[in-house]
């Protein structure tokens, strides 16, 4: 094996590990975030969580917020890739279809699932927003992208021929929006005991009975 082989395998392996490294550390601090608050919730408990020393938490992945922002980030994408919602593959099928009534529905199944992931951190960053500026830049951050999304899907429904009028897309943009909020999610699944399942198939129905004419 060559010097250089054996440098670029030492390097992808420390690469590795380093990732490793911050998955350990997310998951260890979004469980303490949902289980113990923002506020309760220390460095070095996440360190002591995760195995490793308070020092390597600040060099592997950041502050609280950093852990908090990767943690809301990771949840939303399903993973730590590092390709954007909108790029994936889930989202790139979805917008594909041809049909709006099966555009929404695939969406709707989309947005379900996001919203399963995400909704505990994102009380826990809603409640930190409340006593941190940072946080409730995050916070604003994470609606900016969620209005984003929102309009993805508004304009691909506009390219298919609905949301003739400025007024039409503007409230289906605001309507999508609506449901990529976790919230309505927590409600039906979390409190009154929906499946996703059900809850998706309810979203699709509501999105296309709201946007798709007849």
């Amino acid at each position: 094996m060559t010097d250089k082989v054996k440098r670029s395998y030492r390097s992808d392996l420390r690469t590795a590990q380093a990732q490793q490294t911050r998955r350990t550390l997310v998951a260890a601090a979004a469980r303490l975030f949902v289980e113990q608050g923002y506020g309760a919730t220390t460095i070095d408990a996440v360190a002591e969580a995760a195995g490793v020393s308070r020092k390597t938490v600040f060099t592997a992945v950041g502050g609280k917020l950093d852990l908090l922002k990767l943690a809301v980030d990771w949840a939303v994408a399903g993973d730590d890739d590092d390709v954007a919602v909108a790029d994936r593959d889930e989202i790139g099928r979805a917008l594909a279809a041809h049909d709006p009534e099966e555009l929404l529905r695939r969406c709707a199944r989309v947005m379900a699932g996001v919203n399963e992931r995400v909704g505990d951190l994102v009380r826990v960053l809603e409640v930190a927003a409340g006593v941190d500026a940072e946080a409730e830049t995050l916070l604003a951050a994470v609606g900016e992208q969620r209005l984003a999304d929102a309009r993805l899907v508004a304009r691909r429904l506009r390219a298919l021929g609905l949301l003739t009028g400025r007024t039409a897309y503007e409230e289906a943009v605001d309507l999508i929006f609506l449901t990529t909020d976790p919230h309505p999610y927590d409600v039906l699944v979390r409190q009154r005991g929906w499946s996703p399942t059900r809850y998706a198939r309810w979203l699709g129905d509501w999105l296309v009975g709201q946007l798709v004419p007849g």
